[in-house]
């Protein structure tokens, strides 16, 4: 059976990732892809579903584990009775090919270490053809599927019933290497990779890249791994950004809120983009752009929520029955029906990103105002159709006051490219409309008695997304109506210290499933946001501590989390709590030295007038 969500490592090389459990065994991995299907199937089933592990023999050995500072490369190290074992998982980078390296080394004692391969490609559907080759030292197996093929290098390794299995024992200072190469079927298997060469040049890459990183103020290692994750998800050749590295797990055990997030959605890569440019990450604006206008090319009316990693459009969604879920939880969905939904909100989060790369000297091109001017027809022409709002509802549409106010953000960045930048545009009809939907949101999405803004038009319930609209610049902070929507959120939303949605049990029919889901823990760091922002510091830092110390051993958060069991809950890593954890934590900072800054100030005050 699967481990615990928060069990799992990532490894990376920027095309796609492998989940690595405590245990050893890598339980989640896609190739070449993270949208292709999986090879080792594991955390949606069991052993037999596809898994590789590389671990002591030993039952009683222990591990520990963390990245090389600064990187995606994994070093674990076990403990046994007989001696130490450090295994290095790593994902090289800048090769062409997807390859994972497994450097197994005995660093005090002798320990006895197995292998175990079970290859599953198609998501569980087809058991390859696998052929040993052994060239001298180069013991070589070589598996094919369809279109699939991979090629494992390392130490003798012996056929089983459905898999393959190698033990071998290492005495302190031998090490060997194990490396796994996907290529394509029809061609030839590629040659061996220089297994030191490929570790240094990794390391040396993910270094490179997190050098210029820039946050001062507290939490600075808990925004580097975040950023780090973010890139991760960001695909090496295309530029897309998917949301999580998995399907499938589960937002209510033994559930059916199972859902596909290895996809590019707008909003979260518009989002992600912006915790980019905040820390000087200028050229990810740049290719994520490109891919915006290669995805959206054409009529603007055809504009979708979400996409594959190079701009696909065809994702529809459907249940596999070749993995029996997480734990039970089914059904296992691949594609994303929500690629047919019309949510209001995305070009709002879309036109937010594009004008914070303007403010960062990204220049607009001969394509890139002219795909924004196309947005904001699609905009006249749609702003007040209901949507499904940023949460995706299966029920019907409804008219968000989140999705109306990112109506309203997209017009704004589009009025500032106009009065700001100089860039062609009817500004004066923008400005109108732009106008006419504050006034709308005002009267309709706002609730006197209460003093909230509330979900929907005509509903008096909170919803979580209402705290951007001080994000967006929509109203400030510290205005009444915000300050009253926080309270009606800290009031009705507020679970075990958590921020919910949006309240299930009060609204069956947004989703028509069960309720039962966890807090959404990007929600509550918008919450930690609210709160620098507004002057309430001391709870944004409380909150802000709560919330980094759900982070497992390796400092990554999946989508929820469970405060009664204390186990993460849903797809992982998932890149809009970790871009929520970074804009958090920015906040934060920025406060506390404008906190400062008003303590000096007041100092100097009072020195003057004592002199």
């Amino acid at each position: 059976m699967s481990l615990p969500i928060e069990d799992y490592a990532l490894i990376s090389d920027c095309r796609t990732g492998a989940l690595v459990g405590k245990d050893g065994s890598i339980d989640w991995l896609c190739l070449p892809r993270y949208d292709s299907p999986s090879v080792f199937g594991a955390l949606l089933g069991d052993e037999e579903h596809g898994h590789w592990r590389v671990a002591p023999s030993d039952g009683k050995a222990t591990a520990t584990r963390k990245y090389v500072e600064g990187t995606f490369v994994l070093v674990t190290h076990w403990k046994t009775p007989t001696g130490e074992l450090e295994v290095c998982d790593f994902m090289p980078h800048g090769d062409h090919l997807s390859n994972i390296v497994r450097r197994v080394r005995c660093v005090r004692g002798e320990v006895e270490v197995v292998e175990e391969l079970r290859m599953r490609f198609g998501y569980a559907t087809a058991t390859p053809w696998v052929r040993r080759v052994d060239d001298g030292d180069d013991h070589m197996l070589v598996a094919v599927a369809g279109p699939d093929a991979l090629v494992r290098r390392g130490p003798s390794i012996e056929a089983g019933e459905r898999h393959h299995r190698s033990t071998y024992v290492l005495t302190e200072g031998r090490s060997v290497d194990v490396t796994l190469t996907w290529f394509e079927s029809h061609r030839k298997p590629p040659r061996p990779i220089d297994v030191e060469a490929a570790h240094a040049e990794t390391i040396g890459w993910w270094r490179e890249w997190a050098s210029t990183y820039s946050h001062e103020g507290p939490y600075y290692e808990e925004v580097m791994r975040s950023l780090l994750v973010l890139r991760a998800l960001t695909d090496e050749e295309t530029g897309g950004i998917v949301a999580a590295a998995t399907t499938s797990l589960p937002e209510q055990f033994g559930g059916q809120r199972n859902w596909d997030y290895r996809y590019v959605w707008l909003r979260d890569a518009a989002l992600t983009l912006s915790a980019f440019l905040a820390h000087s990450y200028v050229s990810e604006a740049q290719n994520w752009r490109a891919w915006l206008l290669r995805a959206l090319a054409g009529d603007p009316d055809d504009i979708q929520t979400l996409y594959g990693v190079a701009g696909e459009r065809f994702l529809p969604e459907r249940e596999l029955h070749s993995l029996p879920g997480y734990q039970g939880a089914s059904p296992v969905r691949v594609g994303n029906a929500a690629v047919a939904q019309f949510q209001g909100d995305v070009i709002g989060e879309v036109m937010v990103a594009l004008q914070e790369a303007r403010d960062a000297g990204v220049d607009e091109d001969a394509f890139s105002w002219p795909l924004q001017r196309a947005l904001m027809r699609f905009v006249e022409k749609h702003w007040d159709d209901p949507d499904r709002g940023i949460w995706e509802i299966r029920g019907e549409p409804r008219a968000f006051t989140h999705s109306r106010v990112m109506m309203w953000t997209a017009l704004d960045r589009a009025v500032r490219g106009v009065r700001e930048s100089g860039l062609p545009g009817p500004v004066e009809r923008w400005e109108r409309l732009r106008d006419h939907i504050r006034a709308e949101v005002e009267q309709h999405g706002f609730d006197e008695k209460r003093n909230t803004y509330v979900q929907a038009y005509g509903s008096h319930d909170v919803d979580a997304s209402l705290l951007q609209l001080a994000q967006v610049g929509f109203c400030q902070p510290d205005d009444p109506r915000m300050l009253g929507t926080v309270a009606a959120i800290e009031q009705d939303l507020i679970h075990d210290g958590l921020v919910l949605r949006y309240r299930i049990d009060h609204s069956p029919d947004l989703d028509h499933l069960p309720p039962g889901e966890h807090p959404f823990l990007a929600c509550s760091f918008w919450l930690v946001e609210q709160y620098a922002r507004s002057g309430r510091l001391d709870d944004a830092r409380r909150l802000m501590d709560r919330l980094v110390g759900f982070s497992n051993d390796v400092g990554l958060l999946s989508e929820e989390y469970d405060p009664s069991s204390h186990h993460h809950v849903g797809n992982t890593p998932q890149a809009l709590t970790h871009l929520a954890l970074v804009q958090a934590a920015d906040w934060i900072a920025r406060s506390a030295d404008g906190h400062k800054h008003a303590a000096n100030e007041s100092k100097v005050e009072a020195d003057t007038h004592r002199a």
